[in-house]
């Protein structure tokens, strides 16, 4: 399997179970996924993001945003936002 990355976070997905429903056809991964296997909206994937960034960067809050919003802004799913 080709390794991709989800068009949600940017996490590489190297194995089926990474991708959303583990179905490789999906891009995004499960951490980007709702129960029913679609897509998190923006606001959900910003505040995953942001609750990553401040558990493995330190980050409070506000700094944590504003660094998950400039990751955010490079990734397909949302470039056009």
């Amino acid at each position: 399997m080709t390794q991709m990355k989800c068009i949600s976070c940017g996490m590489p997905m190297t194995k089926a179970e990474d991708h959303a429903k583990g179905d490789p056809a999906l891009d995004y991964c499960f951490h980007c996924a709702r129960p029913d296997g679609s897509m998190n909206s923006y606001e959900e994937a910003l505040k995953g993001m942001t609750g990553f960034i401040t558990k493995t960067q330190g980050l409070d809050d506000a700094a944590a945003q504003d660094a998950a919003r400039a990751m955010m802004a490079n990734l397909p799913a949302w470039k056009d936002r």
